[in-house]
């Protein structure tokens, strides 16, 4: 009478076998690669000037630098926003045109900038008279902007 033997191949030991080699070869290069970037990123000077930028510096970067990584959409917003502070939303309704019209590719953000002019309309002027200012402008968002926010 024959006995059989459960003998397995290498073949048959199933995942579980694969992704523990797998991570017997990734995880000390991930750690070796991970150590060597936090060592070189420490002052080991002891001077306060460093090109490290750590967290506590990023608030001192200048405005110029952050609109720079910004998208234009997003510059637009805050300077018509700012705008919106000295002149009346007419006039910013009005350069918010001229900017979709001269760069087309804000066509497809000028309904949540115009939004957003509405609301801070809203905050600005009261909800009566910042409607008085509505007109068909990216679809009427303006006056959404103004209802939004008036809600």
């Amino acid at each position: 009478m024959k006995h059989s033997t459960n003998r397995q191949t290498r073949c048959g030991r199933g995942p579980a076998r694969r992704i523990g080699r797998t991570l017997a070869l990734v995880l000390p290069v991930v750690l070796v690669l991970s150590g060597t970037l936090a060592v070189t990123r420490v002052n080991w000077t002891g001077s306060q000037s460093t090109s490290v930028l750590t967290a506590s510096d990023a608030t001192d970067i200048t405005k110029d630098a952050k609109a720079a990584h910004r998208a234009p959409q997003d510059v637009l917003r805050d300077k018509l926003l700012a705008e919106l502070q000295d002149d009346d939303p007419g006039v910013v309704l009005t350069h918010l045109q001229q900017a979709v019209a001269e760069r087309p590719s804000l066509a497809r953000h000028c309904a949540s900038i115009a939004r957003a002019v509405g609301r801070a309309a809203v905050r600005v002027y009261g909800p009566a008279r910042a409607q008085s200012y509505a007109r068909p402008v990216c679809d009427t968002s303006f006056a959404s902007g103004v209802a939004a926010a008036h809600l």
